[in-house]
């Protein structure tokens, strides 16, 4: 995540909501009206079923009090707003009972393409969908509990289980590969990036993921394709512990990327 942001979060009133303006209302309205044809085009059916269910709106921002109230019906998830930025810490023990943290703010329109950090249309346009979904929901869940018996120098190793799947998974569906993460369904650049042919496509495996170092700030240059969304799930039965300290044993990867200019 950036050690660094230049948005301020939004605060929730007393009665639980947040005070969106209009012009947040009319990006979340332009970032729906852009990426609804493009998620229906190449987003992986275990997303589109779930997006469906969680019919967020069209035209403002939704509320996170709105969102937990059909995720607690249909899996016993939560949404909580957070700051913009939030340590590792506490990410996994959010996950771990269930509460998944929302990032408040919208984007500006200079940061509509493409935002390093996670905003409130990330958030809930792209994470909301899976969490639907019991089998993912409770994936997340598990990555949380490895977390939080996790010490702080695992942090890094633990959470690129979580990028490349849930953040930028691909998953082979139809003999074709579709999109799958959350970071895919709400970056306008980035789904049209997973698609271009120019990525390198990986298969799935755990070690493989947790040696792979990646950036936030740019477009992945690696993706890894599940055959099966069973996969993903059977991991999570894992002694993940010990997955982490063999990879460390092992290594990472060289990157596949740029380093990053100071």
């Amino acid at each position: 995540m950036p050690k660094s942001t230049t948005y301020a979060a939004k605060v929730q009133g007393a009665d639980g909501r947040i005070p969106y303006t209009v012009a947040d209302d009319a990006v979340w309205g332009d970032l729906y009206a852009r990426q609804e044809p493009q998620i229906r085009q190449h987003m992986a059916r275990p997303y589109l079923e779930g997006f469906d269910k969680i019919t967020l709106p069209q035209t403002r921002v939704p509320q996170c009090i709105e969102v937990s109230a059909q995720l607690r019906r249909l899996t016993g998830w939560q949404v909580d707003p957070v700051p913009a930025l939030i340590g590792f810490g506490r990410f996994f023990e959010m996950l771990a009972n269930r509460s998944f943290p929302a990032a408040s703010f919208i984007r500006s329109r200079e940061d509509f393409d493409y935002i390093e950090e996670p905003d409130i249309f990330h958030e809930l346009f792209g994470h909301t969908p899976l969490l639907t979904d019991v089998r993912f929901a409770d994936f997340s869940q598990a990555i949380g509990e490895t977390g939080t018996r996790c010490a702080p120098e695992d942090y890094s190793w633990l959470i690129r289980l979580y990028w490349f799947t849930v953040e930028f998974g691909l998953l082979r569906e139809d003999g074709g590969i579709k999109a799958l993460g959350s970071g895919l369904a709400s970056s306008p650049e980035e789904l049209a990036w997973s698609r271009s042919g120019q990525p390198e496509m990986r298969a799935f495996d755990i070690i493989d993921i947790l040696r792979t170092p990646y950036r936030i700030d740019i477009p992945q240059p690696v993706y890894f394709v599940l055959e099966d969304p069973d996969q993903l799930f059977a991991s999570a039965k894992r002694d993940l512990m010990a997955d982490i300290h063999h990879a460390q044993a092992l290594g990472l990867h060289a990157p596949k990327y740029p380093p990053k200019v100071a």
